[in-house]
């Protein structure tokens, strides 16, 4: 057995080398590092920037102080509860833009709960800045009436009946507007 191998025939060799072309130094790559880095701090600031602006993290106003009154909020509810109340909303639609709350609210024995003050929120799930508050007008014992600027989507509706200036009813429930 002989081993005899052919050699390979010789060829010429292929570059991309163009004369008179610059070739790449360490400055160039230095820039071009820098560059995509700038660039991309840029891009990061902007979204921050606009993350920042369109949404601050809070559900509700002053949540710091929600936070420290979390005790007192617990009392109010069981005295809420205690009172046994039956308050009923019903929200309709005026036009594309405004819509109409109707709150019926009575006591534990039936009859119409008439020395407070009613309020409703429609709170924004996600943006304090979409929240809209209205109060409601007495239009005969028990019964509420206002009108807001609303429009379509899923909404927090918080009502609260207030008496001299303190707290008696909350209630918080998520609706769609339509």
């Amino acid at each position: 057995m002989s081993n005899s191998r052919k050699p390979l025939p010789e060829r010429e060799p292929v570059s991309d080398y163009e004369a008179g072309g610059k070739p790449l130094n360490g400055w160039k790559v230095l820039a071009i590092f820098v560059s995509f880095f700038l660039l991309v701090a840029t891009v990061d600031g902007l979204m921050i920037y606009k993350a920042v602006g369109t949404f601050s993290g809070e559900v509700v106003p002053h949540p710091y102080e929600r936070g420290l009154a979390y005790n007192r909020d617990i009392a109010q509810a069981r005295e809420q509860a205690a009172r046994g109340w039956k308050v009923e909303a019903r929200v309709a639609r005026l036009s594309k833009s405004e819509a109409e709350i109707r709150v019926t609210a009575r006591d534990a024995d039936g009859a119409e709960v008439t020395d407070v003050e009613m309020s409703a929120l429609f709170a924004a799930p996600a943006d304090l800045a979409k929240d809209v508050r209205v109060t409601l007008k007495k239009t005969t014992p028990g019964r509420y009436v206002g009108v807001a600027p609303l429009s379509a989507g899923q909404r927090d509706l918080v009502l609260t009946a207030t008496r001299g200036g303190d707290e008696v009813f909350r209630s918080r429930n998520r609706i769609d507007v339509e």
